[in-house]
């Protein structure tokens, strides 16, 4: 364990935002290094889709800083409080989803999670192991803690209460259930976003009334996607996933407007703040240079410093050269899907994944971003005829063999 407080503060703090409260924090760093005791650092992931994407890593990577500093991580998944929704951030009650699901999607988490921490050094506990087992009479007990008045000033709660929208119940149940996770791992800080401190500071107060010392609550900011707009999410299709492939993050990376390059290169890479400086000054590095840095970066964190290598010489070949990539997946047509030999180009788009919905890939192609073998497709409601082998290209960066 780095036995310098200071030094370890500055490690632990880059690319936070709240910290409750410094003065705590700092006892507790101290007596850790005196008494020789890693501090138990808690990061709760509810696993309500299968997949982990760059901007819901960045508190997983402050857990593995705490854990290279000789702390113990203690991973809460979430298979209870999953079901329930955390209410953060939306204006509408999620929908709640089955045990089965979120159980199901917490093995792709936990794999994806072991890309970035050491999973034989960090406890990982579901929080069903204590929820399972309560009685109704607990519940009432739990609810109790927590008056509707402290409940309203959460933010999101009070703006969707003036707004006329409807607030199930069950949703106040969220922060204290999170809360209580924190009395049943003993933890001495609790990691989450911006959105989370709500919740995290329900922790504090649930553990001050079992008696406890209160965690510090720890957050990181929330990371804009691709887009340059909204909140990174699967669901927009603004994101840069930890399992996606050397060539996509090259890409989506490329994307990343540059107003948001020091956001993203202290949040989602490891360089120090020294080297990050240079890079956005104008006067010593190209913004592009730099953008090819950030992307060989994310990379090498997910993949390796040889596959940064090879997607940004892959980049410079197909968007400078407007050659084709030197792997292209096959992607095979089902037969029913053709119509006298022939089928619908938005159809064709969606089943190779390239858009959710019939009407988003209308506006890939009203955008001039479809061809078939370099030939643009301009009209939305062709039916066409493939010849096998054909090359279906969406926007710049996405290919498809087409066989059948």
């Amino acid at each position: 364990m780095l036995k310098d407080v200071n030094a370890q503060l500055e490690i632990l703090l880059r690319g936070t935002v709240d910290l409750v409260t410094r003065e705590e924090f700092t006892k507790k760093l101290t007596k850790s290094v005196k008494e020789k005791k890693p501090l138990r650092v808690k990061l709760g992931l509810d696993p309500t889709a299968p997949d982990i994407h760059i901007g819901n890593a960045i508190p997983i990577h402050k857990l593995r800083a705490f854990q290279s500093l000789g702390h113990t991580a203690v991973l809460i998944i979430g298979d209870y409080t999953a079901t329930v929704g955390d209410p953060s951030g939306v204006n509408k009650t999620r929908p709640m989803i089955t045990h089965d699901k979120v159980l199901e999607n917490a093995r792709t988490y936990l794999a994806q999670a072991g890309k970035i921490l050491d999973l034989n050094k960090t406890e990982v506990v579901y929080n069903s192991k204590w929820f399972e087992k309560m009685t109704f009479h607990d519940v009432i007990s739990l609810t109790s803690k927590m008056t509707v008045a402290r409940m309203m000033e959460r933010d999101d709660f009070t703006k969707r209460f003036h707004a006329g929208t409807p607030i199930s119940v069950h949703e106040f149940i969220y922060p204290l259930m999170q809360g209580y996770d924190s009395v049943m791992v003993k933890s001495d800080v609790e990691l989450g976003g911006t959105d989370q401190l709500f919740s995290l500071l329900a922790g504090r107060d649930l553990q001050k009334d079992s008696g406890m010392e209160p965690q510090i609550a720890l957050t990181t900011p929330l990371l804009e996607g691709t887009d340059g707009n909204k909140k990174m999410s699967k669901s927009l299709g603004n994101y840069i996933g930890v399992t996606e492939s050397p060539h996509e993050m090259f890409g989506k990376a490329m994307s990343i407007p540059d107003n948001l390059m020091h956001k993203y290169f202290e949040l989602v890479t490891d360089l120090p703040a020294a080297e990050i400086e240079p890079l956005l000054d104008v006067r010593h590095t190209h913004p592009r240079t730099a953008k090819v840095i950030l992307a060989k970066n994310i990379i090498s964190r997910y993949h390796d410093e040889k596959a940064a290598e090879a997607a940004a010489l892959e980049f410079d070949r197909v968007f400078k050269e407007h050659a084709l990539p030197d792997v292209i997946p096959d992607f095979c047509i089902p037969e029913n899907e053709f119509t006298n030999n022939a089928i619908w180009i938005a159809r064709l788009i969606v089943l190779c994944g390239f858009a959710s919905t019939n009407s988003e890939a209308r506006r890939l192609i009203a955008q001039g971003g479809v061809s078939i073998n370099n030939e643009p497709i301009q009209d939305s409601t062709l039916n066409i005829k493939i010849a096998p082998g054909s090359i279906l290209k969406v926007g710049k960066r996405r290919f498809a063999r087409l066989v059948y």
